[in-house]
């Protein structure tokens, strides 16, 4: 199998290779990522280049270089990980959005298409189905796609396109939707990230509104094997859910940071809402049970206490781009709290 990886140097893309190269030992992989602030090329410290893996610096969007990459390669699949991810900046810049996630999608969709005999996977976000109240049950993939950012309507945008061009071209296409990641290598302006390497530097942990938002949370890495479950037994047109069985209230979640660290939770700080912060997401996931016989491994106690210990051990790896983050995290709190 030869597979075309995008974003591999972001976060969830970075795991998804080192899995690969080191549970697919006949798989080759080309990643493909532009490299912007939330990738990181020490993400893949000690994979070099050469029969099983190489790099390719550029832009999901970029018609012409996509469409050499795939003349030359000759794929097998891709798994279109590369997408703007972070709400708070959708909410101040929906245009970088919508050309990453929706028109860069198209563009890897029409590269499959042309060359014939390409599965392409879409990793989505539960985010696409909006929020949920408090009783409702958790969504499946039957819930209709109700986006309430422009990040998770660029999203469902994305999912829709890859979809279409099932139905109306028979591309080979999987979609898969997960819930809240956390693990190695995630950037720190994300939520546990950010409390982890706040916590750690004795900083104020800025927690939006009263904190009773709720995520269902799920490892990295239970994530990456659930993707690559999909990718070689998903059924084509269909969507695959994947949770972590593990719905926390944000609070929560950084109380137990708080814990693990060793800091006290004075450090907490309750600060303006994020504009249209949905309040709780949960995932069923029975159908990737199901059909693919995949579950997360990992309990959030356990994840959460080896990604704490993992920032514990590479403060060289996060400390400049933590403190950017800290920063810019004010700064937006401090515009969206003006009248």
């Amino acid at each position: 199998m030869k597979i075309l990886v995008t974003g591999g140097l972001g976060f969830i893309g970075s795991n998804l290779v080192r899995l690969i190269l080191a549970e697919r030992p006949d798989w080759r992989v080309v990643n493909l990522d532009l490299v912007t602030y939330a990738a990181n090329p020490d993400n893949l410290a000690g994979i070099d280049e050469g029969e099983r893996y190489r790099f390719v610096r550029g832009d999901v969007a970029d018609r012409a270089l996509v469409a050499r990459l795939f003349a030359d390669e000759r794929f097998d699949a891709v798994i279109h990980c590369a997408a703007e991810t972070h709400v708070d900046r959708s909410i101040d810049d929906g245009g970088r959005f919508l050309r990453t996630n929706v028109e860069g999608t198209l563009v890897l969709l029409e590269a499959a298409l042309a060359l014939g005999g390409v599965r392409h996977l879409q990793m989505g976000t539960d985010e696409v189905y909006g929020t949920l109240a408090p009783d409702e049950p958790p969504f499946t993939e039957a819930t209709p796609l109700a986006p309430r950012s422009p990040y998770s309507a660029s999203k469902a945008a994305a999912d829709l396109l890859a979809l279409a061009f099932h139905h109306t071209h028979g591309l080979d296409v999987v979609v898969t939707r997960c819930s809240n990641n956390y693990g190695p290598y995630q950037h720190p302006e994300k939520l546990i990230p950010l409390m982890i390497t706040s916590a750690l530097r004795g900083l104020a942990l800025p927690v939006y509104g009263d904190g009773r938002q709720r995520r269902d949370w799920i490892h990295v890495e239970d994530h990456c094997r659930g993707v690559l479950c999909a990718l070689e037994a998903g059924r084509t047109g269909e969507v695959y859910n994947l949770g972590g069985d593990a719905e926390r209230e944000n609070l929560h979640v950084v109380r137990e940071v708080l814990r693990l660290v060793g800091a006290s939770e004075s450090l907490i700080t309750h600060v303006t809402d994020r504009p249209g912060h949905d309040r709780r997401y949960a995932m069923d996931f029975s159908k990737a049970a199901r059909e693919l016989g995949w579950r997360p491994r990992r309990t959030f106690e356990e994840g959460l206490a080896a990604t704490v210990a993992w920032y514990r051990d590479h403060e060289e790896w996060w400390a400049r781009a933590a403190g950017v983050a800290y920063d810019e995290s004010r700064q937006r709190i401090a515009g969206w709290a003006r009248p």
